[in-house]
């Protein structure tokens, strides 16, 4: 039975190593004879440039993703943590990088695949941070600057999120129903998946007058989990 499993939002870091560990044990476990693994962003706390790709944690993650990759095709969508993820990375685990948003066959139904960032429109000033981060000028500006001031700079932006999330309402920081709506008619799906949130569920909407489905992917910050589907449908799994 073809079996495509979904994860978003591991959010890997070196102070929270029971996360990494966790995923080796999901790599190991879960995804072997799965037809493919979609990772839809924020797989790392922050990516300061595949240059950092030699050591530390981001080597370890590299190691775990390889002989994955090998056997199951693997696809990577930049989160709002790890945009920076670039060529020699794929190049080097063998996962493939693909773009957001991305429309898939899944199970002979089209499915939309998104990070989510972009469904949140009313927090603007987050819009408008990454329409600045995302630029070529400013991420080659970035990489030009020694790896440890990267690692400042980055520790130093999730300070400043983590602090203006404070700042907001709960409904800022969640996705519009106008921004989903537009996104299933832009894309022509009824089903879309996306993370970012850390507000696992599964919505039933209505766009152009017909039933569409959203699954929204839990972060790892404490349990974990993943979407699995098969010919049987979707379904949501909670890690043990």
């Amino acid at each position: 039975m073809p079996r495509t499993l979904f994860i978003s939002d591991l959010h890997l870091a070196e102070e929270r190593p029971a996360t990494t560990e966790r995923f080796a044990s999901f790599l190991a476990e879960v995804v072997p004879g799965a037809d493919a693994l979609y990772i839809l962003g924020d797989l790392f706390e922050y990516w300061v440039g595949d240059d950092c790709l030699a050591d530390g944690l981001p080597g370890q993650v590299a190691a775990l993703l390889r002989p994955v990759a090998s056997a199951v095709p693997t696809f990577f969508m930049h989160g709002n943590r790890d945009f920076m993820v670039a060529s020699r990375f794929s190049r080097e685990t063998g996962v493939h990088l693909i773009a957001d948003p991305t429309v898939i066959d899944l199970n002979r139904r089209r499915v939309l695949l998104m990070h989510g960032d972009t469904l949140c429109t009313g927090d603007h000033a987050y819009l408008a941070y990454r329409a600045r981060v995302r630029s070529p000028a400013w991420q080659a500006e970035a990489l030009a600057r020694p790896i440890e001031e990267r690692i400042a700079l980055a520790r130093g932006m999730r300070e400043k999120s983590e602090s203006a999330k404070g700042q907001k309402g709960e409904a800022i920081m969640d996705v519009t129903p106008e921004a989903v709506e537009s996104a299933f008619v832009s894309a022509d799906c009824r089903v879309l998946i996306h993370g970012h949130t850390h507000r696992p569920a599964r919505h039933e909407h209505r766009a152009n007058g017909k039933p569409c489905v959203r699954w929204v992917l839990p972060d790892w910050y404490e349990a974990g989990g993943y979407l699995e589907s098969t010919d049987a449908g979707i379904r949501a799994v909670v890690l043990a």
